[in-house]
């Protein structure tokens, strides 16, 4: 007797099916999908942050002299770790005050926005001083522009010509000292960054008392003296050192 059912198909032509079939299923869960993301590894995020505070810490303490091994030995890294993540000099000085340079930028802004110039420039004043009394690392770099370092050139540029455009509307108000020059304003970055506290908080709070002294010498008033020829700066010059309170 000859069955009327379809015959079963073997096994070993199922299993050639499922195999065919097999990467055309993968390939449709891949195009729904898409590949999959991925992330950084969390040790290498931190190695990076570690290699960045080694280097701001060794950047105000010592200078942009510092060389990359030491900023590896003190990150706690190897050098290989180190040149992954940075692998020039520039490169490391440039994310290592980052932060530093969007905040001087902001604090230009917000002082150029001010209605009234004199106000305006002691707001820049007051904070610039501020910002760089927490980190003479950045004063250094901004104030000579390390070589090859673009974010610090153009940080720098955008600075000096936010404040001319500043200083020259409030001397037009009668509020700034006629004789002032922008070198003036280099000199008390300079001089801000010789300040030295036995902590964070005193170094900002002497600071603070620094700009204000400043801005009283800056300001137009008829029992202030002419002050000196004015003199081209170009770099920061030695610290001033730490200086002792003198009793009344």
């Amino acid at each position: 007797m000859v069955s009327t059912f379809p015959a079963r198909p073997s096994a070993s032509a199922s299993a050639s099916r499922n195999v065919t079939d097999a990467p055309v299923r993968l390939a449709k869960v891949r195009a729904v999908t898409g590949p999959l993301p991925r992330k950084p590894r969390s040790d290498a995020r931190d190695n990076r942050e570690r290699v960045l505070g080694a280097a701001r810490a060794l950047f105000s303490a010592d200078g942009l002299d510092v060389p990359m091994r030491e900023v590896a030995r003190r990150a706690g890294v190897g050098p290989a770790t180190l040149y992954r993540h940075f692998p020039t000099k520039r490169a490391l000085v440039a994310e290592a005050f980052a932060d530093q340079l969007h905040a001087c930028r902001a604090i230009v802004d917000e002082g150029c926005a001010d209605p009234d110039p004199w106000r305006g420039l002691c707001l820049v004043i007051e904070r610039i001083c501020e910002l760089h009394a927490r980190d003479r690392g950045f004063t250094e770099a901004f104030l000579s522009a390390y070589p090859g370092v673009a974010e610090l050139t153009e940080g720098r540029a955008y600075t000096v010509k936010a404040v001319a455009g500043l200083a020259r509307r409030a001397k037009e108000a009668g509020r700034l000292r006629s004789d002032f020059v922008l070198d003036d304003l280099i000199l008390v970055l300079m001089a801000n960054k010789g300040i030295h506290a036995a902590s964070a908080a005193g170094q900002v709070a002497a600071s603070r008392r620094f700009a204000g002294l400043v801005i009283q010498a800056f300001e137009a008033c008829p029992r202030h003296a002419p002050l000196p020829p004015a003199a081209r700066l170009a770099s920061a010059g030695p610290a001033v050192g730490e200086t002792g309170s003198t009793g009344g």
